[in-house]
């Protein structure tokens, strides 16, 4: 296979609204594996299509432990991974943390908490019903509803919820706060956690984060740095995807009145709906984290060579046509769905399960509650979020 030897700009620029790039559907039929230059540490491969997505997100021979703190690995942000986060390490580190939280997250676990979600939801949208018109959708029930989810998960008390959710969108930056800036919220949000598991010492609790404490002091499970590191985890990738995707899919069916129409009067329809929404948006704004050859191997006809940077679109991969049927559209009962949106392999997402109960019970409700919801400004006039690793409405402006 021929390969374009010179390393395009990557991000190939700046994300507009929820539109994916038009390069990514060339690169992914007519070159797979390209080169790219990140902002940060030089160039590294791009792969577009489904199967070698698969492929580097299921190989063990990519590495995300390499990453942690070097300068010199490609990158989108200003800061490298740093240790210790589940995001960050390979197996066996990995596996060993990450059995210690899986248990919460379990399908039949959070099953269980559906009802709770749906009280939660109930909550928020009286209140914004009691607002008045127009409202807020973003900070009235899109951002609120993940964080109360996860903060009661952990054990985060409800008066400072507020000290993390400022501090999210920072640590995921990638131009819209300096390395300094990084840097100070990241102190500041493991100080946080840090004060949290003392507590927990003092007065241990049956929370995640006390049972977290617990595994730490009574069996050695996990270092201190550790501990922290999963508590930021959690909390960050806890609410900030999903409150972005609520915002998203919010967004996209009221610019497509027929499918928000269609599920208001098909509303057994929403699972599959949040399904293909998942597959539909693309959440990152694009370059996603590298992962590192640890030896020469063949991907997609080209030869990587050990100590190469190779990133994946999974976004990409879930337009691929040798998998979805017509997947540049929205088709709300699509039956075929085997989307990567919440990846692929052991860093397939932790959450995966809590995000779509939350999905379906916040737009299943929205739907019920108010089948006339609509923009109250033009869509083009919506603002979005500038600079981050995420892309979702900074503010959606509704009326019903």
């Amino acid at each position: 296979m021929t390969v374009n030897t010179e390393a395009r700009q990557y991000p190939f620029g700046a994300p507009v609204r929820l539109d994916i790039h038009p390069l990514y559907a060339k690169l992914r039929r007519e070159e797979p594996i390209s080169r790219v230059k990140l902002p940060y540490g030089g160039e590294g491969w791009l792969v577009t299509r489904y199967e070698d997505v698969k492929q580097v997100l299921a190989d063990p021979r990519f590495s995300r432990a390499v990453t942690v703190d070097r300068e010199d690995i490609p990158r989108v942000a200003p800061v490298p991974p740093r240790p210790n986060s589940l995001l960050s390490m390979d197996p066996p580190e990995h596996s060993r943390l990450r059995r210690l939280v899986a248990k919460a997250f379990t399908g039949r676990r959070v099953e269980q908490l559906r009802p709770h979600v749906r009280e939660i939801v109930d909550g928020l949208l009286d209140e914004l019903e009691g607002s008045g018109r127009p409202a807020d959708l973003v900070q009235r029930f899109a951002l609120p509803l993940p964080v109360t989810v996860i903060c009661e998960m952990l054990g985060v008390p409800t008066k400072d919820q507020h000290r993390f959710r400022d501090f999210s969108d920072t640590v995921l930056s990638t131009t819209a706060y300096t390395r300094e800036e990084i840097d100070a919220a990241r102190v500041e949000l493991e100080r946080y956690l840090a004060e949290l598991v003392a507590e927990r010492r003092e007065r241990p609790t049956d929370d995640l984060l006390g049972a977290l404490v617990a595994a730490r002091d009574e069996k050695e499970r996990l270092t201190e740095d550790e501990l922290v590191q999963m508590g930021i985890g959690i909390l960050v990738a806890g609410h900030e995807t999903t409150a972005n995707q609520i915002a998203n899919f919010t967004y996209l069916l009221l610019t497509m009145p027929e499918q928000w129409k269609f599920l208001c009067d098909n509303p057994e329809s929403v699972p599959s709906a949040v399904e293909e929404l998942l597959r539909y948006v693309q959440l990152g704004s694009g370059g996603g984290s590298a992962r590192v050859a640890t030896e020469d191997l063949e991907l997609a006809g080209v030869t990587v060579r050990a100590g190469e940077a190779v990133f994946v679109n999974t976004q990409a991969a879930n337009r691929d046509e040798s998998v979805f049927t017509d997947p540049e559209i929205l088709n709300l009962i699509r039956e075929h769905n085997p989307h990567m949106a919440f990846g692929h392999g052991v860093h397939h997402c932790l959450g995966a399960q809590l995000a779509r109960v939350e999905l379906q019970v916040a737009l299943g409700s929205l739907l019920r509650r108010f089948p006339a919801l609509r923009l109250a400004v033009p869509a083009d006039e919506v603002p979005w979020k500038v600079g981050l690793l995420v892309r979702g409405p900074r503010q959606l402006s509704v009326s019903w």
